[in-house]
């Protein structure tokens, strides 16, 4: 069975600066801010939510199916796939657009600032989730508005489990659509950020999210992930170590590969979310968002060398 990924394909223009933010702007000027940043370093990178988070699910030996569009500079984002072996058979290359395209700075601190042309992404909701298909999960990753809205209704009038992850496009979308999104979908999650935001939005406690799900992931960078699950409280999984600092894009999008693997597998929550902060570590220690490398055997060896359980113990198939 595939795990169906609702997401953007783009490509990442990945910049440093070698300084930090907070020094060079004030916070008294903003209403008048006029700045630049000296990046030495450039690279261009293969990236997008859908992208990323395929990446590292096929590295797991997952099955991800992407629901995407590029535009008619994407050809070589096809190529890719195909070079990775994942089903291109429900990516959609469009004329008259350019694919999505992000452009990133990072701070010697890992804080970003990004721009994003969404391009071919605005079309999105001209495809339909693939009903015949053999999907049995889901994850609504950051898309274009409608697209999100769309493909979350038909996932849960076909009643296939998903994941809610509004990630960077939660600010599109006011309480009431930000409420209906919780109720059609199985699981949230976003980062420490976006859950404030999201309790702002909808003006529920995170409990309260928790309770209307089967539930909710909080990621919390190098501290780890916070979890609710079921009638359970709110449980604080510890981060995994990194072997190197050296960029943060993408790192979230390996956090949910694995998050999805284990639940393809019947996992538990915590216990999926366990595997993907080992794969957040492992993402964060290379540069661009789908260069990292590490199977299932090794993934499942950290997961023991770092929390103490053993892969007998996992549950094999949902």
């Amino acid at each position: 069975m595939s795990t169906l990924i609702c997401g953007s394909l783009a490509f990442d223009t990945i910049t440093t600066f070698d300084g930090r933010f907070a020094d060079h702007i004030l916070p008294d000027k903003v209403h008048i801010l006029n700045i630049s940043f000296l990046v030495p370093t450039l690279r261009r990178e293969f990236g997008g939510c859908a992208g990323n988070i395929a990446y590292s699910l096929a590295l797991l030996g997952g099955q991800p199916l992407i629901l995407a569009t590029l535009g008619e500079d994407g050809q070589s984002y096809l190529d890719r796939l195909a070079a990775l072996q994942i089903p291109r058979s429900h990516v959609r290359l469009l004329q008259g657009s350019y694919t999505a395209q992000a452009h990133i700075i990072t701070d010697r601190d890992n804080n970003q600032i990004t721009s994003f042309h969404p391009g071919a992404m605005g079309r999105a909701h001209e495809l339909q989730v693939p009903l015949d298909a053999g999907v049995d999960l889901a994850i609504v990753a950051p898309d274009g508005r409608a697209a999100m809205i769309e493909h979350a209704a038909q996932l849960a009038a076909a009643g296939i489990p998903f994941i809610f992850d509004p990630g960077q496009g939660l600010p599109m979308f006011d309480g009431a659509e930000l409420r209906r999104f919780i109720g059609q979908c199985s699981w949230v999650a976003v980062n420490d950020y976006e859950a404030e935001l999201l309790v702002e939005r909808t003006g529920w406690s995170l409990e309260h999210i928790a309770a209307q799900v089967r539930g909710l992931v909080v990621t919390r960078g190098e501290l780890g992930c916070r979890v609710w699950s079921g009638d359970a409280a709110a449980l604080d999984i510890p981060g995994v170590p990194a072997t190197a600092i050296c960029d943060p894009t993408g790192c979230g999008d390996a956090f949910r590969a694995g998050l999805l693997y284990g639940l393809s597998r019947g996992w538990s929550l915590a216990d999926s979310a366990r595997l993907g902060n080992v794969l957040g570590a492992e993402k964060i220690a290379v540069h661009g968002p789908q260069n990292h490398r590490l199977d299932a055997h090794t993934a499942l060896a950290r997961l023991h060398t770092v929390y103490g359980i053993t892969p007998a113990a996992l549950p094999a198939v949902r």
